[in-house]
């Protein structure tokens, strides 16, 4: 049974587990290592149980505490080569050992886990996402992400449980205090996802047959948690999508760990 705990998930900093029991993975490490090894401890894990961190981009909230877990709990880091080439001033150096270069749309093994890495549109050099498969479950992660693309729902599809971006309020960020070129910049196809294009996604996903969907990476200054979830469930009942009965939806704490598996 696979397990999706976000640790942190957030402007401030994100990190995902993803666990069978047998094969421990994080998505990204965004903040310091020790805050990421408290919180790892919280599930009964330690950081040298780690078998891989797999980033998503070189953002800083992404890979914050990377290259300290790596150093000093011998944990293989698996980024694609432009992704490696710009992380690596934030990261300080990773051991040739334990870089592992990986690309979008290919597939590898982490022991008895695949992984399949996908294209996302963020302005960073080559960000990805990733999807999870253990035995016959899939799990999914795509945050950071400025549109919807058909190429990147088809990655999503058959995952039960999938982490989404609900980063804005599209009125909070406009009349918020944001400098203008933030504002476009989020606002771009290259930026993140408001609260509606989630909904949107939340819908999909839930035709498909997505039982868990969370809503991750909220900004502290131009969203709530109460507006995503609104308007997350607003549309899936639109659509006949009963939530808390056909799809549970729920939203990622900043810095609190919450768990969610495929039973």
């Amino acid at each position: 049974m696979i397990k999706l705990c976000t640790l942190f998930s957030g402007s401030k900093g994100n990190s995902t587990l993803i666990t069978n029991g047998n094969t421990n993975l994080l998505i990204d490490a965004g903040v310091s290592a020790n805050r990421i090894c408290a919180a790892l401890r919280q599930v009964n894990l330690e950081p040298y149980e780690l078998d891989g961190i797999l980033i998503t981009h070189e953002h800083r909230d992404h890979i914050g505490g990377v290259g300290t877990l790596s150093r000093k709990y011998n944990v293989p880091v698996y980024a694609n080569h432009d992704t490696a080439l710009e992380m690596l001033s934030v990261t300080g150096n990773i051991s040739e050992s334990n870089l592992r270069e990986i690309c979008a749309g290919g597939r590898f093994e982490i022991r008895d886990m695949e992984i399949y890495p996908f294209s996302t549109p963020h302005d960073a050099v080559a960000p990805m996402g990733y999807t999870v498969r253990s035995g016959d479950e899939y799990t999914s992660v795509a945050t950071d992400l400025g549109c919807l693309p058909r190429n990147l729902l088809k990655h999503l599809c058959k995952s039960e449980t999938v982490l989404i971006e609900a980063n804005h309020d599209v009125e909070m960020l406009k009349r918020g205090p944001y400098p203008y070129r933030l504002k476009q910049r989020i606002l771009s196809e290259k930026g993140h996802l408001s609260n509606e294009s989630a909904a949107h996604l939340a819908v999909q996903l839930a035709v498909w047959g997505t039982k868990k969907i969370i809503l991750g990476h909220l900004s502290e200054q131009n969203n709530t948690p109460d507006l995503a979830l609104s308007a997350v469930t607003a549309a899936l009942e639109l659509h006949g999508i009963r939530t808390g009965a056909d799809v549970l939806v729920r939203v990622a704490p900043p810095s609190e760990i919450c768990t969610f598996s495929n039973a």
